[in-house]
């Protein structure tokens, strides 16, 4: 699993990258295999966090603080909406996602 972030280099933005997925941190820009894929602004914060965290599962409690704030750590359902729309725009078969993995009752965690 390749992840590179690269914010010391002049000129540069800071890059998170795992298999064919980037995501430009300073652009908001996300590619898959080359193509530009259009995110909401929570699709993006969930990517993000799980980008930053490759192959460790993140709880749900840690996502929707992280995306949504403290504020809403009941709301699993919009975590769950979200995720859904992230697979469609990024996994190959959505209904068997091979990257972003579902943990049972706990929360969520990106496999390369």
């Amino acid at each position: 699993m390749a992840l590179r972030n690269r914010p010391g280099i002049q000129g540069a933005s800071p890059l998170l990258e795992i298999g064919d997925l980037r995501v430009d941190l300073e652009t908001r820009i996300v590619t898959r295999g080359g193509e530009r894929v259009h995110l909401t602004p929570n699709e993006f914060k969930l990517l993000v966090a799980l980008m930053r965290h490759p192959g460790k599962v993140l709880t749900h409690n840690q996502l929707l603080k992280e995306v949504w704030g403290a504020a809403c750590l009941q709301q699993v359902h919009s975590l769950r909406v979200c995720m859904n729309q992230l697979r469609h725009k990024l996994e190959p078969d959505p209904t068997r996602p091979k990257h972003l993995q579902t943990e049972l009752g706990v929360g969520y965690r990106l496999c390369d």
